[in-house]
C-alpha cells in the first residue's frame, strides 16, 4: 500500500486509540475507524483495522476478563450472528464508494444516538430492575429478561453485528446497549471485551473470503499493532481518572467530523 509518512502517523495514532478505547472508553475507536477510512480506501480499511481491533480485544480480555457477564453475551450472540451475515452480503456487492458512504452514515447515526442518550432520551430503553440486577453481575440476579428486554437485545444485536461487519463500528451500538442495561464500569469493560474478541475473531474468515484481509494488509498491521499496547496501557492508567463527560464530547465531535468527511469526500 502506498502510504505517506503523514498517513502512517495518522494510522499509528488511530491504532493507539484502539488500545486506549479497549481499556478505557469503549466505542471511542469510531475515531480510529474514520482515520483508517480517510487514509486508506474505505473498503480495504475495514480489513486492515480488524486484526488491530482483535489485538486490542485480547489486551482488554487479559485486563478485565473476570468482570464479564456471560448471560448477557449469550443473549446477544444469535442476533449478532444474523447481523454479521447481513453485513457480509452487503459487502459482496458494495464498492468503495458505497462502503465509504455507509461508514460515514453509520458514524453520524451513532453520534446522533449517543447525543440523544446523553440528553435522557434513552431512559425509555432501560432494562427492568430485575434485568439490571442480572446484567450488572450482582450475586443475586432477577428472574430473567423481560420480553421487552429480549427485543431490545435482539435489535441491538442485529444492528451491532451489521455495523461491526460493514464498518467495524459495533462499539457505539454495544456501548449504548450495555449502558442502558445499567452496567457498572468494570462489568461494562469486561463484558464488552469478551464480546468483541469473540465477534471480531468470528468475522476474520468472512473478511479473508471477501479479500479484505490479505498479505499486504497484514504487513501493514504488523507495523501498526506495535502502537496498540501503549494506548491500552495509557487507557488502563486513566480509566479511574478520566473525565468521562468531556471525553464523550470529544469523541462525538471527532466522530461527526469523520462521518462528514467520508460523506463529502
Amino acid at each position: 500500500m502506498d502510504i505517506s509518512w503523514w498517513g502512517f502517523t495518522a494510522l499509528a495514532a488511530a491504532a493507539a486509540l484502539v488500545g486506549f478505547s479497549k481499556t478505557a472508553v469503549s466505542g471511542a475507536n469510531t475515531v480510529s475507524l474514520a482515520v483508517f477510512a480517510a487514509v486508506l480506501p474505505a473498503r480495504e480499511s475495514t480489513g486492515v483495522l480488524l486484526p488491530i481491533l482483535i489485538v486490542g480485544d485480547v489486551v482488554a480480555v487479559l485486563t478485565y476478563r473476570r468482570h464479564a457477564h456471560w448471560p448477557t453475551l449469550w443473549r446477544l450472540f444469535p442476533a449478532v450472528a444474523a447481523g454479521v451475515v447481513a453485513g457480509t452480503v452487503f459487502l459482496l456487492w458494495a464498492d468503495d464508494a458505497a462502503v465509504r458512504t455507509s461508514i460515514g452514515a453509520i458514524l453520524l447515526l451513532m453520534a446522533g444516538v449517543t447525543i440523544w442518550r446523553r440528553r435522557g432520551g434513552a431512559d425509555n430503553t432501560k432494562a427492568t430492575p430485575e434485568e439490571k440486577g442480572e446484567e450488572r453481575g450482582d450475586e443475586k440476579s432477577g428472574s430473567g429478561a423481560s420480553s421487552a428486554g429480549r427485543v431490545t437485545a435482539r435489535s441491538y444485536g442485529v444492528l451491532g453485528g451489521f455495523t461491526t461487519m460493514v464498518a467495524n463500528a459495533g462499539g457505539p451500538v454495544m456501548s449504548l446497549y450495555l449502558l442502558s442495561a445499567g452496567f457498572r464500569k468494570l462489568g461494562f469493560l469486561g463484558t464488552s471485551a469478551w464480546f468483541f474478541l469473540i465477534v471480531n475473531t468470528s468475522k476474520l474468515p468472512f473478511s479473508v473470503g471477501l479479500g479484505l484481509v490479505d498479505g499486504p494488509s497484514l504487513l501493514l498491521d504488523a507495523a501498526l499493532v506495535l502502537f496498540v499496547l501503549p494506548g491500552a496501557l495509557i487507557g488502563k492508567a486513566c480509566v479511574d481518572r478520566i473525565d468521562q463527560r468531556l471525553f464523550e464530547r470529544l469523541v462525538i465531535g471527532a466522530t461527526v467530523l469523520g462521518g462528514l468527511q467520508l460523506l463529502l469526500r
